[in-house]
């Protein structure tokens, strides 16, 4: 059966594609400039939530997940960038550690460690 491999690409409207995209670079290290984002091998999680889900806001229709390699460090850097950053205790598990922010435009971002090696 043919099936789908991989997110060939996230599309994300805005008010200011260059800003955001800038914003991405800057504070995520996506960098865009050779046309596509070449990612780290690992798990990539699709799940379509309940349309009534309290796990992220529900004026949104998607919250973007991004697998990081050191999210204390990621953390420090947002802060000083002075972008909000929560964490909660209940959000981290046996499958790693997770952060909450939003870009410019409001779109809920989460930030995943995950816990011991990368599943491939």
């Amino acid at each position: 059966m043919a099936q789908a491999t991989g997110i060939g690409g996230v599309f994300l409207r805005a008010d200011d594609p260059k800003a955001l995209s800038s914003w991405y670079r800057t504070h995520l290290g996506i960098d865009l400039s050779q046309g596509a984002w070449m990612q780290s091998a690992g798990p990539t999680v699709f799940a379509p939530f309940p349309r009534d889900s309290t796990y992220f806001e529900q004026d949104r229709q998607v919250m973007l997940n991004f697998r990081v390699d050191d999210l204390d460090g990621l953390i420090a850097q947002l802060v000083a960038a002075d972008i909000a950053v929560e964490t909660r205790a209940e959000w981290d598990s046996e499958i790693g550690r997770f952060a909450r922010i939003h870009d410019p435009e409001g779109n809920p971002i989460e930030l995943w460690e995950p816990a011991g090696p990368a599943v491939g």
